[in-house]
């Protein structure tokens, strides 16, 4: 009997793994000029994080829409960028293409490795629900902890056949040498990761170098 039981849970495991694989694999389809528009979810953070990815958004064109935002509970100032950014691309649009939703902090600035693993996991119960309710297309994000449940409830949506969503990852541009937590995490899961110094390029080969875009 227990080697049957043992049968049944390689055979799932072997089943999950392969599920994975083939999410990981599958680029999408997620260009504006096959599905008319295309919806983002924007990870914020505090610090230069914010105004990185503000400055990603200001190039892209206006088929990109709507945007939903997506910051730590205690991150009051880029909620003031984010209001003042859209307000300005508002000045040319008739309504407004973008809302702004909190999750639990994952990660604060020296927080230990042990604390670190409950707030993420508390943060990733937020995210699941949230991440399931707004279905982006893709997801943006550029280093700020609370990335890591957001794209890890996108790709858990992909493992259970819900929906596949693109998860783009831009390390910082004061990344110059080595990636940060966030990168080293989702090196393997995002399906673009792009990088912004030739030497990021050489260690990891599987990132794009676009050189600098911020």
């Amino acid at each position: 009997m227990e080697w049957l039981w043992s049968v049944g849970i390689g055979f799932l495991l072997t089943v999950l793994a392969l599920r994975i694989t083939l999410v990981l694999r599958d680029p999408g389809d997620h260009k504006p000029g096959k599905k008319g528009h295309v919806s983002l979810l924007v990870v914020a953070g505090s610090g230069g994080h914010t105004t990185e990815i503000l400055r990603l958004l200001s190039c892209l064109s206006t088929s990109y829409y709507p945007t939903h935002y997506v910051l730590a509970e205690t991150d009051k100032m880029s909620e003031e960028k984010i209001h003042s950014f859209e307000t300005s691309k508002e000045k040319t649009s008739t309504d407004p293409k973008y809302t702004i939703h909190r999750i639990p902090r994952s990660r604060e600035v020296r927080q230990s490795w042990s604390s670190s693993f409950l707030t993420t996991l508390q943060s990733l119960v937020y995210s699941l629900p949230l991440t399931f309710q707004l279905k982006p297309d893709v997801i943006l994000c550029n280093g700020p902890g609370t990335c890591i449940p957001v794209c890890f409830s996108a790709l858990l949506l992909g493992i259970l056949g819900i929906k596949k969503i693109l998860i783009i990852y831009v390390e910082s541009l004061c990344r110059v040498e080595s990636l940060s937590l966030s990168g080293r995490i989702l090196y393997y899961v995002a399906d673009h990761f792009i990088v912004q110094w030739p030497l990021l390029k050489d260690k990891y080969p599987k990132s794009t170098y676009l050189g600098r875009i911020v």
